[in-house]
C-alpha cells in the first residue's frame, strides 16, 4: 500500500514543480504557459511616454536641487532659537556651520548650475539657489550679531570711544 502511494506520488506533478531536464529552448512541463516574471509587459512602451517621464523627473530633480537651500532655513531658524545669544560651544559651532554650508555651496556654484542644465527654467532655479543661500549666509550674520560677535558699534573699532551705557537692567521680570 505504502508502494502504490509512493508510486502515485511521484507520477502527480505539482503546480510549483518544474522539470528542468526537458530540451534545450522548449518550456519546461509545468511551467506557466504565455507569463512572464511580475512586471512583465508584452507590449513594448511608446517612445514618448518613457522620455516624457523621464522630462518631468529631471524637472522636479532640478527644483529640488534649487529648493534644498530654502528648505534649510527653518530648520537653521529653529536650531537658532534653541541654541540662545550666549557665546559657547554649542552656540558658536552652529553659527559656524550656518554660514559654512552656504559658503560651500557657492563655492560649488559652477558645479550645480551645470546639474540644472538640463531644465528649461533653469536662470530661475539658479536664482532660487542663490537667493536661498545669501538667506542662509543673512542668518548666519544676524546670528554673529545677536551674540555680539561682529563689530557694529564704534566702540567696538576705536579705543578711545566709550561703549554705550544700557539705560536700564532686567533680570527675572523685575526692573532693577
Amino acid at each position: 500500500m505504502a508502494a502504490a502511494t509512493a508510486a502515485a506520488v511521484r507520477g502527480r506533478r505539482f503546480k510549483w514543480s518544474l522539470e528542468l531536464a526537458a530540451a534545450p529552448g522548449a518550456r519546461p512541463r509545468g511551467a506557466a504557459e504565455g507569463r512572464g516574471p511580475l512586471g512583465f509587459a508584452e507590449r513594448q512602451l511608446g517612445e514618448g511616454g518613457v522620455h516624457e517621464s523621464d522630462k518631468i523627473l529631471m524637472e522636479k530633480r532640478c527644483w529640488d536641487v534649487a529648493l534644498a537651500p530654502l528648505k534649510q532655513i527653518p530648520m537653521n531658524l529653529f536650531i537658532m532659537y534653541m541654541a540662545g545669544n550666549t557665546i559657547s560651544i554649542f552656540p558658536a559651532m552652529m553659527v559656524c556651520m550656518m554660514g559654512w554650508r552656504p559658503l560651500q555651496a557657492l563655492m560649488s556654484l559652477s558645479a550645480t548650475l551645470k546639474a540644472l542644465e538640463s531644465s528649461s527654467r533653469r536662470a530661475l532655479q539658479g536664482l532660487v539657489f542663490l537667493v536661498g543661500n545669501g538667506l542662509g549666509l543673512a542668518l548666519a550674520l544676524y546670528k554673529c550679531q545677536a551674540m555680539g560677535l561682529l563689530p557694529t558699534r564704534p566702540s567696538d573699532w576705536l579705543a578711545f570711544v566709550a561703549p554705550p551705557q544700557r539705560m536700564e537692567f532686567t533680570g527675572g521680570g523685575l526692573i532693577l
